[in-house]
């Protein structure tokens, strides 16, 4: 497959990256601190927002599969014009009153999260159609994760620096329209360039429970769910640990664009390395690196910047590992006969990683047990939640990767 049309595949990747990060980092503090809201009521409606948002995916993941390949198309083109509106009317709300405005909150965010749900798990089960080729789907994985990294930096950097000089209000407006061109423009290259998904010749009923009798399935759900606790984990704490630990709170940005940018750059590495040794040996060896690079977090002082600058490029490389294989080796597990329960295969999958961020945030009340109190200087207790605990848990599904069960792909 050429690289243009996997291009052409993999930019919409960028904006569907770009459209959590505020909803997860901005909207609570603008709602509940510029607009007025109160921390009680704008968590309550965040909570309950997400609570649908976790369990309503393997239900639309059905959903699509009982779809043509044409009904796709319009699915997405919907979805996407439908998202675009709705990211205005979450970042950009009228003056309202506070029960009115917990509402529109309320509203706009489920709204946000269904037809995020429904572009996104679409666009993963496209991928996996797209070839029957082993080091085809690494590449097709590669590109979007690739796309949708740039698309975190993006909105990590866009707003900060909008909110700066103009404030919050405004910069989150030139979000909103940011946001609606690039899903648009992305939207018409995958529609009109990239290739177009292969259906199977048998008809599979679409059951949100069809990817449970798959034992392969199972195994894998089960390595990728303690894994991306693993990854949840640091991504929560790490602005407590930046700020609290190092003691380096002005330079957050910097870290993460680092991070992330280094994810981006290690991508082509762990392809080539998957086309070499399989994908199984190579997202082992990735989660072996990240726990060699990540682990000397634990040993940091505070005012350690390049020391932990040198963290996160090194981790950041080994995060392509963790992108771009995990979704490949979902793809490979997936019988052909199966091919029309693509989406109800990446609707499950898309609820473990939820889940996987739910659980990551009990972090919070573990650190609390230890006596850490955000926004006071830190110790130990932090280091060894934030670095200790993922590199941990990160061993365990190395071991886990070990062998490969009757009826899996090799590696």
């Amino acid at each position: 497959m050429k690289q243009s049309a996997l291009a052409a595949y993999g930019v919409l990747g960028l904006p569907l990256a770009m459209a959590m990060l505020p909803i997860y980092v901005l909207v609570p503090n603008f709602y509940a601190a510029d607009l007025g809201l109160g921390l009680a009521l704008t968590g309550s409606v965040l909570f309950l927002a997400r609570l649908l948002d976790t369990v309503q995916d393997p239900w639309l993941g059905r959903l699509i599969d009982r779809r043509s390949p044409r009904g796709w198309t319009r699915l997405l083109a919907s979805s996407a014009l439908l998202l675009s509106l709705t990211m205005a009317a979450l970042l950009v709300p009228p003056a309202l009153d506070s029960l009115a405005l917990a509402v529109w909150l309320g509203a706009s965010l489920a709204l946000a999260y269904t037809l995020h749900s429904l572009v996104n798990i679409t666009y993963l089960a496209w991928g996996a159609r797209l070839s029957d080729q082993l080091d085809v789907r690494t590449r097709v994985a590669a590109w979007r994760e690739g796309a949708g990294l740039l698309g975190v930096v993006l909105a990590s950097v866009l707003p900060s620096a909008l909110a700066t000089r103009y404030g919050m209000a405004a910069a989150l407006s030139v979000f909103a329209a940011t946001f609606a061109v690039l899903l648009c423009a992305a939207m018409v290259i995958l529609l009109c360039a990239a290739p177009q998904p292969r259906r199977s010749a048998q008809r599979v009923p679409a059951s949100w429970r069809q990817p449970l009798r798959n034992g392969a399935f199972r195994r894998l759900a089960g390595i990728f769910f303690i894994n991306a606790v693993a990854v949840a984990i640091p991504a929560t704490l790490a602005l407590f640990f930046i700020a609290d630990r190092l003691q380096l709170a002005q330079l957050t940005g910097s870290f993460l664009a680092l991070y992330f940018l280094s994810g981006a750059a290690g991508l082509p590495l762990w392809t080539r390395l998957a086309d070499r040794l399989g994908k199984r040996r190579s997202w082992r060896i990735g989660m072996l690196s990240a726990c060699a690079a990540f682990v000397w977090a634990l040993l940091l002082d505070p005012g350690s910047a390049w020391a932990y600058a040198a963290v996160c490029v090194l981790s950041g490389l080994a995060l392509g590992a963790d992108l771009a294989l995990p979704p490949a080796l979902l793809a490979d597990v997936i019988p052909a006969a199966e091919r029309d329960a693509t989406a109800g295969y990446f609707g499950l999958w898309s609820l473990l990683a939820k889940l996987a961020l739910a659980i990551a945030g009990l972090a919070l009340p573990l650190l609390a047990l230890t006596g850490y109190q955000p926004g006071t200087p830190a110790g130990w207790n932090l280091a060894l939640i934030y670095a200790g605990l993922p590199c941990l848990l990160k061993l365990l599904v190395a071991r886990l990767l070990t062998s490969t069960p009757s009826g899996e792909p090799a590696p």
